[in-house]
């Protein structure tokens, strides 16, 4: 709700919600009429004056006397404007979208979540599930009486008076780390390397796969070689 600073040129520069500090020129039976400096004087409907139930216009206001009011309706073709002395509620039931952003003061906890001041007719619910992407055993454990919180609203009913919020809905979801995959390091044989493993006997069935052990360390790949030759010849010449 804005509250208008100096006077407003004309009935265009006003908007729903604004508020004005003006003057009773007139009571009658249905309300009275307020000079709020647009050349257009507004209209307060007796029900309007104040939130309890008004009897007689003169018991609340009289002519000459400043008010403060609030813009309910504007009409600037009609030159029409609906004032009001009932402060209005910052979110009305039809300003409410599913998926809108408001902002609130958390009012109170139980058990299964808490409340939220968001200047609507109600507070908003936000279920304990709602409150934040870890697991919280209580509400008290995610958000405390009095906390300034940014939520998103979920779901609402107006015939059953209810707003469903969630925090975490405007929270970034954590990311998990992944543990490393251990790369596993295999040895493939050459088939040299199995022959000379075959000729010494030492062939399993295991040698053969690529989770064999490794070869004998400390000799090149040629040394390696010539061995694995000259052992295999010397196994022919004694068969």
């Amino acid at each position: 709700m804005e509250e208008i600073n100096g006077t407003p040129k004309s009935i265009e520069d006003i908007k729903s919600k604004d508020k004005f500090t003006g003057t009773v020129v007139k009571t009658m039976l249905a309300g009275a009429a307020v000079d709020i400096g647009v050349g257009v004087p507004g209209f307060i409907h007796i029900s309007q004056l104040q939130s309890e139930k008004v009897n007689r216009v003169e018991d609340v206001v009289e002519e000459g006397q400043t008010v403060e009011v609030w813009v309910k309706r504007v009409y600037p073709k009609k030159d029409r404007i609906e004032l009001t002395m009932i402060e209005p509620l910052a979110l009305e039931w039809r300003e409410i979208k599913e998926g809108m952003t408001v902002k609130g003061t958390i009012d109170r906890l139980e058990k299964y979540g808490a409340f939220v001041e968001i200047g609507a007719e109600r507070p908003g619910l936000a279920h304990i599930s709602e409150l934040t992407h870890d697991y919280v055993r209580a509400p008290e454990d995610a958000v405390k009486v009095g906390e300034e919180v940014e939520a998103k609203i979920i779901d609402f009913s107006r015939r059953k008076k209810q707003i469903k919020l969630s925090l975490k809905a405007m929270k970034e979801e954590p990311v998990e780390e992944q543990p490393e995959e251990e790369v596993e390091t295999v040895e493939v044989l050459t088939a040299m390397e199995i022959a000379y493993r075959k000729a010494l006997g030492e062939q399993s069935e295991e040698d053969a796969t690529p989770s064999a052990q490794a070869a004998p360390s400390g000799k090149s790949k040629s040394e390696q070689d010539d061995i694995i030759s000259r052992t295999l010849e010397h196994k022919a010449k004694t068969k």
